[in-house]
């Protein structure tokens, strides 16, 4: 089974070079793509892990890479590092986020197959799966020249049928808030059972004590979305990342 989920200790540091930052509140300092962050140790882990958010760098903790970092590490490129061959570097540098994308796909289409009340659509979403996770393990050439946008064109119907699917069973009104700017926006204590928050920007909104049973989040923006007390029951679609980057009252790995 392909991993899903950073593992740190088994990539080249990909993420910490590969992207540009652009100096803001997620990070402290503008980054060039392809340099090294500052904060890069020798031995590819961060020197200041423990101490990122306080030291100006929130957007490295809620960042997450789906496991495609090691992925391209160890399977793509056999354990090669673009230190020990920098000749290496710009294919490794440049299949980051497309690799990333399709990861990131292979974790929704695992997600939906965990929910029971889209049973019929599970062939599809196995075989959805079975090609995403094929063309993830390509050859850099065959990476490089992949449309990773119009293949998400392709999948994203898929996981929306899902969704539809899903918050149907909630019954009544179902708010659909799909792109919506709720930025700072109080709904707090409000019913949004099976709401739609597709590609919302949800930054500070207040949902404390919302519930949010069988909600889609799916792309929503959740920089210091307040969701303590919130219901998130079965809630769809929700990363560990956007609970990262939420105020939720514990800690998340």
């Amino acid at each position: 089974m392909t991993e899903l989920a950073a593992d740190c200790s088994r990539c080249a540091a990909l993420c910490c070079v590969a992207p540009a930052f652009a100096k803001s509140s997620d990070f402290a300092v503008d980054k060039p793509a392809g340099r090294p962050c500052r904060n890069l140790g020798d031995d590819f882990r961060c020197t200041i892990h423990e101490e990122l958010p306080r030291r100006g760098f929130p957007g490295c903790v809620v960042f997450d890479c789906f496991g495609a970092g090691q992925r391209i590490t160890q399977e793509t490129f056999g354990g090669r590092d673009w230190r020990s061959a920098p000749e290496l570097s710009g294919d490794m540098f440049a299949l980051l986020p497309v690799v990333r994308q399709l990861h990131e796909l292979m974790w929704y289409l695992t997600e939906a197959l965990k929910l029971d009340e889209a049973r019929r659509l599970h062939p599809e979403l196995r075989a959805a799966l079975d090609e995403t996770d094929a063309l993830a393990g390509g050859d850099p050439a065959d990476l490089r020249r992949l449309d990773v946008e119009a293949y998400r064109v392709k999948i994203v119907p898929l996981l929306r049928r899902v969704s539809e699917t899903v918050r149907s069973r909630i019954g009544g009104r179902r708010p659909d808030h799909s792109g919506a700017r709720l930025i700072g926006r109080r709904l707090r204590g409000a019913d949004l059972r099976g709401a739609s928050f597709r590609g919302a920007l949800l930054i500070g909104a207040d949902l404390r004590g919302a519930d949010l049973r069988r909600a889609d989040f799916t792309g929503a923006d959740m920089r210091g979305t307040d969701l303590r007390g919130a219901n998130l029951d079965g809630a769809i679609f929700l990363t560990p990342s956007q609970l990262r980057a939420a105020v939720t009252g514990v800690d998340h790995p």
